[in-house]
């Protein structure tokens, strides 16, 4: 492994805190929040051990986190796995690196690092770590890209001991799309974050999906979507204006919030009329009905468990070869097992009752088998035939 002088130092420094100062706050300092899965005094006798660090969030957080933990938490525990994870004391890339640092000095070396906000602490520290795996979720080429070329690096071919994953969004987005309309909703709403590819691929796939459900019924010229980005990644009551706006003047019956924490507008918005909320990335059906009993209609979802499961078999058994240096899109890989897919709406929690579970399994086959195309496209609006309005950015 490849350890360059300033983290010795840094250890050591930590080492010397211990015994000067007392064990548990010299550890809290140099790498945040550490809870032990196993025993840390049973050092590796297996040949991976695996550490998940959280981004700005913890792992109760019903999102990135809570998902990524939990299923790596399982494979774990089935597979005989040593298992930790670590909290950064901060949110920024310093403290994500500090946490890397911290679980490759415990002696694990598979690292399970969840959202975009890793690319700068990946790149920063992979290539310094060989013998490590870094498994990164959501990480896109162009957050890889941005983040090697403010560092200096060319990164246009990733080192082998990296992959990471995104998401065919467009997929989950035509699905929540799809499945809104046939239960029935005909006045819709897409809310997103910022416009970079994954939101637009979302967005866009919802329409598409809104279009695709109307036309069948035969209820196009009754459906109408209406289209904004709010331009950031969170929710303010300039967000929430806007969507009071739609709720209570135009009529809009559900919105598909995409983007961060740009939801809670949306939900803050819905709560006060009735209305309702479509999740994003993970299923949020617990977060949305806290603003609203029936709140979440579904959730559009990127399968981060089969993921982590997917990837994490290869590591133990040996076929790493498949992922070693990639960025892959990750959408639908069974017509018959949707637990399977890395793309997915889940069914254990939705409120819907026109559209089942069986019409959703019969979606993914046809989705599966190229019976109905999404476009991937974020260049040009959707061409579709129900009425769609898409506004100025919000902010």
């Amino acid at each position: 492994m490849k350890r360059n002088f300033l983290t010795t130092m840094i250890a050591a420094s930590a080492a010397l805190m211990f015994f000067s100062c007392g064990g548990e706050k010299s550890q809290a300092a140099k790498t945040g929040e550490q809870t032990t899965e196993t025993a840390v005094e049973q050092k590796a006798t297996a040949k991976y051990r695996v550490a998940m660090v959280t981004d700005s969030g913890d792992i109760t957080d019903q999102s990135f986190n809570q998902t990524t933990y939990e299923a790596s938490k399982a494979y774990c525990s089935e597979a005989g796995l040593d298992f930790n994870y670590y909290k950064p004391s901060g949110d920024s890339t310093a403290d994500r690196v500090a946490s890397i640092n911290a679980a490759i000095q415990d002696d694990y070396n598979v690292l399970v690092l969840p959202g975009f906000l890793f690319a700068e602490a990946i790149v920063e520290t992979a290539e310094m770590n060989d013998d490590v795996y870094f498994v990164g979720l959501d990480v896109g080429e162009f957050d890889i890209m941005e983040a090697a070329k403010a560092k200096g690096k060319d990164w246009s071919k990733l080192p082998s001991n990296v992959f990471c994953a995104v998401y065919a969004e467009e997929i989950p987005g035509f699905m929540a799309g799809y499945a809104a309309v046939k239960e029935g909703f005909t006045h819709l709403g897409f809310l997103g974050g910022m416009a970079v590819p994954a939101v637009i691929r979302y967005g866009f796939g919802f329409v598409q999906g809104c279009n695709a459900a109307a036309v069948e019924m035969g209820i196009a010229d009754k459906v109408a979507v209406e289209y904004v980005y709010g331009g950031q990644f969170y929710g303010d009551q300039q967000i929430k204006a806007s969507m009071d706006v739609w709720y209570q003047k135009l009529g809009v019956e559900v919105v598909f919030a995409c983007g961060g924490g740009i939801w809670t507008s949306a939900a803050d918005a819905a709560k006060e009329v009735g209305g309702k909320v479509i999740g994003v990335d993970t299923d949020q059906t617990a977060q949305l009905n806290a603003y609203g009993e029936g709140m979440c209609v579904t959730s559009a979802m990127k399968g981060l468990g089969a993921t982590v499961r997917a990837v994490l078999a290869a590591i133990q058994n040996d076929k790493w070869s498949d992922y070693s240096g990639k960025i892959s899109s990750l959408g639908l890989v069974s017509a018959t097992d949707i637990a399977a897919n890395y793309v997915q709406l889940p069914t254990d929690t939705w409120t819907m009752k026109n559209f089942t579970v069986d019409n959703y399994k019969a979606l993914v086959a046809d989705l599966y088998n190229g019976n109905i195309k999404v476009s991937n496209a974020t260049d040009k609006d959707p061409e579709v035939s129900v009425a769609f309005k898409k506004y100025p950015n919000i902010k």
